[in-house]
């Protein structure tokens, strides 16, 4: 019955293909021969009929048998070949592990229907390929999917009407959804003729590979498909960077050149955990970069993962966390929103802060031009004047403050503030002028404002390099100001007429707001007394740091500033967050919460400012700035002593937040830039609780790690639910470089080691290197050798093993940070750990980070290095300090691993 089974499906491949033999049948039975899925049935019915009446006497059960085959066959065969594979909303096509879908949608509600791949396995639906963007059907019950007469895959609204075909030159029959999301045609023979992979529209999926004529191209907005402004392409002058480009025509943002292991501009791309990327014939016009995905040491398969450049221009790359049933952004670029070209459109202002962050200027008679676009997150279309100017003289001008702007062309002259108005307004082309009021410069403007963004901070520089929009003057604008007017004199008048009421009024006021203030915990001050923090007006800060001027440093949440109080002379460090989270009650509990925090390890909160949009926290400046500091080979050294000593403050300062307060504290960015060193080089550590400052959201908090990557467990892009544990690893990557006195990133200590395990000269990674060291036994090789021999053999030893520990890829074998500074202290034997596997690829000469493999004319890298050009991004490019950083044997490998969080 099988051959049976054959023979019927090769018969029915017959009513395609002129050139099927007449003796098939007898092939079928005989040898069987390969074969592939049908196409006219009714004829191939016929066939296969005659030729059973044929080969054998006809017998009163086979033809029953065969028609119910056939008719089981027959709705087989119209999803898979050369009819229908998916019709209206009654089918789709699924891949085989069930991960990828495709089929019929609509993402606006409006009667336009697009062919498209998602993700099937999660519940939120996630577009990862459009077929037909440019041309929506607009009937779903007619619509399908088809392999039509050419052996060409088409999208069709009806019989007669394709809005959608696939470009193959090779007649194919088969149609699947691979399991990592591409769509093949297949010929008969099998052969791939066509696939969505190499036609991608906004996503970037592992297996997919770029060429310099293959693009991603973003949504119109989130609801609707159609081909965007923003594309990410390979830059076609050198062939080894890509691009981000507006309309084809404007580059905004680029990834940097390849270095053999990663992109300039983009250091997040050498976490090795997930990501096998290959740039084969760079800088030619053949390069074709792409990457894969691998599975992690968890038992869950590879992440769902990729690259998108979504509707606001970014180019993104996300991972599916199961256990929040959420994206989670890992990075993205540019950075800020407002970097992004042309996003708000013609008179659109930009502010990054906010959830939809385009507006009209804020001034009258500016509105959207496409209300309904605006709404969908579609701001392309920019703003329009309701009152367009009559160039009569009549034209005002209204004053935008400090804001920066593109697109528009400029005229410069010398004069005052009048005589760029007169300027502005006897030319009927000009719409605003820029004033420099310290230089007395001038620079009337022409044509659309872009990019517009404001750059004041609220304080100062009234008159200094402000912009002014012309408006018309008269009508509605006119009759704004009567209204005005007349409500200034209303105001007056009642303001005269209760005037005593009022003064009543205020001492009352004052008496309830002190008792509230009392009640509160806060005196007349600003002050909390339980906890001694004090509450900073924004105005204060901002003269205690002289405008913001001394910059101490940039980590993930904000930047830190040194300021003088101006009513003790006392030095702080002032950090303005730069993404806060919540409202101004949720931030002033938050920070409550931090400020009862108190530990001989953990940098002191003195106090706070919440005031409008800003959110700014008041430290005890640290006279030796960050351990980072200490880590350079030309920086100044420290003691053993010392540095052992700092390791260990670091670890009670971490478990202290783990273990010991009311509620578990999750640092999220443990790395020697948070690391501060007080005048008797006592470890104080930074930036702990500022993670629930800006939100539960943990793709907010791994928006912010910039420049922490060395630092950051494999968890954080896995999926996985972020715990302690993740802690532990950056502290035992923070503990290597602290013996080895090195950042993990750097040249070889020597000619010898180059390519054992870090790789090639220039770009060697110290972390796998030193744990081979450290598990032979060859301690002496990994302690810095600015120490010569003036180092404690057992403390350096304990804390080496102690690094390699917290390090390893499997959370469940770390130690907890509790039990890090028993082993520290010498109260639990350190066993010898095995190397971490992710590392261990690199001992073993996989080609991972800096070790090269051959791929064709390219490198095929595992993530993990950096390039000689590249800024170490360990490094103190990303300090956040809040001190001045210029002051400044193998047989047990394979042995049972032991659960140190039991170990009492």
């Amino acid at each position: 019955m099988m051959k049976l089974y054959k023979m019927s499906l090769w018969q029915l491949l017959s009513a395609i293909y002129d050139s099927v033999s007449t003796n098939a049948p007898l092939q079928i039975l005989e040898v069987g021969i390969p074969f592939h899925f049908p196409g006219k049935c009714f004829l191939a019915y016929q066939t296969l009929l005659r030729n059973l009446t044929e080969m054998s006497p006809p017998s009163p059960t086979l033809l029953p048998t065969f028609t119910a085959l056939f008719l089981s066959l027959l709705t087989f065969a119209s999803a898979t070949n050369g009819t229908i594979v998916v019709r209206g909303s009654s089918t789709t096509l699924l891949s085989e592990n069930g991960t990828f879908q495709m089929g019929f949608f609509n993402a606006s509600g409006e009667s336009k229907w697009y062919l498209g791949i998602w993700y099937s396995s999660i519940p939120s639906r996630t577009y990862v390929w459009v077929a037909n963007r440019e041309n929506p059907t607009r009937k779903l019950e007619t619509s399908t999917l088809e392999v039509d007469r050419s052996g060409r895959l088409a999208v069709k609204e009806s019989e007669n009407l394709t809005v959608w075909q696939s470009s193959n030159v090779e007649f194919s029959t088969g149609v699947k959804l691979l399991d990592n999301g591409n769509l093949v045609l297949l010929t008969p023979e099998g052969m791939v003729s066509w696939q969505s992979f190499d036609h991608p529209t906004d996503t970037w999926l592992p297996g997919m590979n770029l060429t310099s004529d293959q693009f991603l191209t973003s949504w119109q907005s989130s609801s609707n498909p159609s081909p965007g402004l923003y594309s990410l392409r390979l830059k076609t002058s050198d062939y080894g960077e890509f691009e981000l480009v507006y309309n084809a025509t404007k580059v905004y943002w680029i990834t940097g050149n390849w270095t053999g292991e990663a992109f300039a501009n983009v250091p997040e791309m050498t976490v090795p955990y997930i990501y096998n990327f290959s740039f084969v014939d760079p800088f030619t016009p053949k390069a074709t970069f792409g990457f894969t995905s691998r599975s992690l040491d968890n038992g869950s398969g590879p992440p769902l993962t990729g690259f998108k450049i979504d509707c606001m221009g970014r180019l993104q790359q996300y991972v599916w966390w199961q256990r929040a049933e959420s994206w989670n952004r890992f990075w993205e670029r540019p950075e800020s929103v407002c970097r992004v070209y042309g996003l708000c459109g013609s008179f659109g202002l930009c502010d990054s802060m906010r959830s939809r962050p385009c507006e009209c200027l804020p001034v009258p008679g500016f509105k959207p031009v496409d209300d309904g676009a605006w709404e969908s997150g579609d701001y392309s279309g920019g703003c329009r004047r309701e009152n367009e100017s009559s160039c009569d003289g009549n034209d005002e001008f209204d004053r935008l403050g400090a804001v920066r702007f593109d697109g528009a062309v400029t005229r410069s002259f010398s004069g005052d503030r009048k005589a760029c108005e007169r300027a502005c307004l006897n030319d009927c082309a000009c719409v605003g002028l820029y004033y420099d009021g310290r230089s007395n410069l001038c620079k009337n403007v022409y044509g659309s404002l872009l990019n517009l963004q404001n750059m004041s901070d609220g304080i100062g520089g009234a008159e200094e390099q402000v912009l002014y929009v012309r408006v018309a003057g008269g009508g509605e604008r006119t009759k704004e100001k009567i209204k005005r007017l007349n409500l200034v004199g209303l105001i007056v008048g009642i303001v005269g007429s209760v005037l005593v009421l009022g003064c009543v009024g205020v001492v009352g006021f004052v008496f309830i707001i002190k008792r509230g203030k009392k009640r509160k915990g806060m005196d007349e001050d600003g002050d909390f007394p339980a906890m001694n923090l004090k509450v900073f007006s924004y105005k204060e800060l901002h003269s205690a740091t002289r405008g913001f001027s001394e910059k101490l440093g940039h980590g993930g949440f904000g930047t830190v500033f040194r300021g003088v109080l101006p009513d003790s002379s006392t030095l702080v460090a002032v950090k303005r967050l730069e993404r806060p989270g919540g409202g101004e009650r949720e931030f002033r509990a938050e920070v409550r919460t931090i400020g009862n925090i108190q530990h001989l390890n953990l940098v002191r909160l003195r106090g706070f400012c919440s005031e409008n949009s800003h959110r700014l926290l008041v430290y005890d400046y640290m006279p030796n700035g960050p351990l980072s500091a200490y880590l350079r080979r030309e920086g100044p050294n420290l003691s053993w002593d010392v540095r052992f000593r700092v390791a260990l403050g670091t670890a009670r300062g971490i478990a202290y937040l783990h273990e010991e307060c009311r509620d578990c504290i999750i640092h999220c960015d443990i790395k020697p830039e948070n690391i501060l060193l007080d005048s008797e080089y006592t470890a104080k550590l930074s930036d702990f609780g500022l993670a629930k400052l800006i939100g539960r959201d943990f793709s907010r908090v791994l928006a912010t790690l910039k420049g922490t990557w060395g630092y950051v467990a494999p968890e954080w892009i896995s999926g996985i639910e972020i715990t302690t544990k993740a802690d532990v690893y950056s502290y035992g990557m923070t503990l290597l470089e602290l013996i080895g006195g090195r950042r993990n990133v750097e040249a070889p200590p020597s000619a010898g080691s180059e390519g054992r395990a870090g790789g090639v000269v220039g770009k060697w990674f110290f972390p796998p290197w030193a744990s081979q060291q450290i598990i032979e036994g060859n301690l002496g090789a990994v302690v810095d050798s600015r120490l010569g021999d003036a180092y404690d053999i057992e403390e350096a030893k304990r804390s080496a093993l102690v690094a390699v520990w917290c390090i390893q890829d499997n959370e469940a074998v770390r130690p907890s940070m509790g039990m890090v500074v028993k082993m520290l202290e010498g109260m639990v034997e350190v066993t010898i750990p095995p190397v971490p596997k992710l590392l261990q690829a690199l001992v073993s000469g996989d080609s991972f980070s800096g070790a090269k493999a051959a791929s064709g004319n390219g490198l095929s890298v595992v993530g993990g290095f950096y390039g000689e050009n590249m800024a170490v991004v360990s490094g103190g490019a990303s300090e956040s300090s809040l001190g001045d950083a210029s002051s400044a044997t193998n047989e047990n490998v394979g042995a049972q691993l032991p659960k140190f969080d039991e170990v009492d």
